[in-house]
């Protein structure tokens, strides 16, 4: 941790005690631990919420949960969370932590592809991040707006969007997830039915409104 990293969360409201325990059961057990949203990103996420006050959210991407929790801590009682998560084995330690939550109840979990479960959910989405599959983003993309299940004033939230920098160097032939960021930044910002701008913290977030 640099200087500057140990300044902005000295200075910033602690992470509480549960996200913690989660961040670290996420290093010791899980592959690519770096995934997890952490506490900074994870404190926009609920700040985002609390200032929006969204009525339904979709997660695509659930990792071990750590995003949803701070979702789910801004959202008003009532509001849910529909997060999919693809890997099956992630499922019991991101449950376990919903569970010890209390906001836990906010939260539904769905194993498999958003591309399959979102549009069964019957629901349109005041709030949506995605941060699954990078090779997918257009088709997430795709899927929201031509499915209908975002409305106007509905707001998207891509994460990972720059990509390490690697979105503005040489592209190999077979980097399949540089090229679909890439790609999904295009559609973006050539839609005119939203309007977009990316935020450059981490490693880059689309932030998304339909009009």
């Amino acid at each position: 941790m640099d200087a500057l990293e140990r300044y902005i969360l000295e200075n910033s409201t602690p992470e509480d005690d549960l996200l913690r325990e989660l961040d670290r059961q996420t290093h010791l057990r899980v592959l690519n631990p770096r995934m997890i949203s952490g506490h900074i990103q994870g404190k926009l996420l609920e700040m985002i919420v609390r200032m929006l006050r969204p009525r339904t959210i979709l997660e695509i991407g659930t990792f071990t949960g750590y995003s949803a929790l701070c979702m789910a801590a801004g959202l008003e009682e009532g509001a849910t969370i529909d997060t999919c998560e693809v890997d099956d084995e992630l499922e019991p330690l991101a449950q376990s932590f919903f569970d010890r939550s209390p906001h836990g109840k906010k939260i539904h979990l769905h194993v498999g592809s958003a591309l399959e479960i979102a549009p069964q959910l019957g629901k349109q989405f005041d709030l949506v991040f995605i941060d699954g599959d990078k090779r997918e983003y257009p088709a997430y993309y795709n899927m929201l707006m031509d499915k209908r299940l975002v409305h106007g004033g509905s707001i998207l939230l891509a994460d990972n969007i720059l990509w390490y920098g690697k979105v503005v160097e040489p592209v190999h032939h077979n980097d399949h997830h540089t090229q679909a960021l890439i790609e999904f930044n295009r559609m973006v910002v050539e839609d005119d039915r939203v309007e977009s701008f990316i935020l450059p913290l981490r490693d880059g977030i689309n932030i998304i409104r339909v009009k």
